[in-house]
């Protein structure tokens, strides 16, 4: 619930006061710095330690790729292809999509939360603070475009309370995975989000940052994975 509630911090930034989109992809192109930084070193890292040479880390990655590639086909077929971009989005764009879109891309992070917490180790300081970070970004483009296609301010607070809700119910989730689970399983879990993460990434906010950042994004992105780096070196 902690990282997830910067995502209705975000939406109410974005409702609140007015931001340029040369500043909307600075702060995008940090927060996919942070992400980056997050992958590398707190899931594939991890991913592969865990491993410890059984595997499962490639598996991981190439099938959360995979599975974020196809569920987004999926949803953009119904109309949520633009729910992060921060330019016009029709009013009349289906709600339920661009919902299960942002859920698809929020879902990864928050299982590796809930797996961090097997084997009675704490929460990775450095990934919640990475998720908490970029989810803001992500909430400012993702509520500008709507409320520009006619969204009500109540209706897209909504939006960002049951992404939360839902992120907050994928860490339980995580959690729950089986304490004993092979090191082999627990590095594909890893991987996996890792994976979808990357594929996110690339395919939504990197390219709406440097869109609106232009050249600067370089600068931002490489700021946002020093400060996650810095944070997972003081862990």
């Amino acid at each position: 619930m902690l990282a997830g509630s910067s995502l209705i911090l975000g939406g109410l930034i974005a409702l609140r006061v007015p931001i340029s989109k040369l500043a909307l992809g600075m702060i995008m192109a940090f927060g996919s710095g942070v992400l980056v930084s997050a992958v590398a070193y707190e899931l594939v890292l991890k991913a592969y330690t865990t491993a410890a040479g059984s595997g499962g880390v490639a598996l991981g990655l190439l099938t959360g790729a995979g599975t974020f590639f196809a569920g987004d086909i999926m949803i953009d077929r119904f109309g949520g292809d633009d729910r992060k971009r921060s330019s016009l989005v029709q009013a009349g764009a289906p709600a339920l999509a661009i919902v299960l879109g942002i859920v698809l891309d929020g879902i990864p992070e928050s299982i590796v939360l809930g797996t961090s917490l097997l084997g009675g180790g704490g929460v990775a300081v450095a990934v919640v603070a990475a998720v908490f970070i970029s989810n803001v970004p992500e909430a400012i483009a993702a509520t500008t475009g709507p409320t520009a296609g006619g969204w009500s301010a109540q209706r897209v607070i909504w939006l960002w309370v049951i992404v939360a809700l839902v992120s907050a119910l994928a860490a339980v989730a995580g959690h729950a995975f089986p304490d004993g689970a092979s090191p082999r399983n627990i590095a594909f879990v890893d991987a996996f989000a890792g994976g979808v993460i990357l594929t996110m990434l690339a395919d939504t906010m990197m390219p709406e940052a440097l869109e609106h950042g232009g050249k600067l994004v370089g600068l931002a992105t490489t700021f946002g994975f020093l400060t996650a780096f810095a944070l997972t070196t003081l862990e």
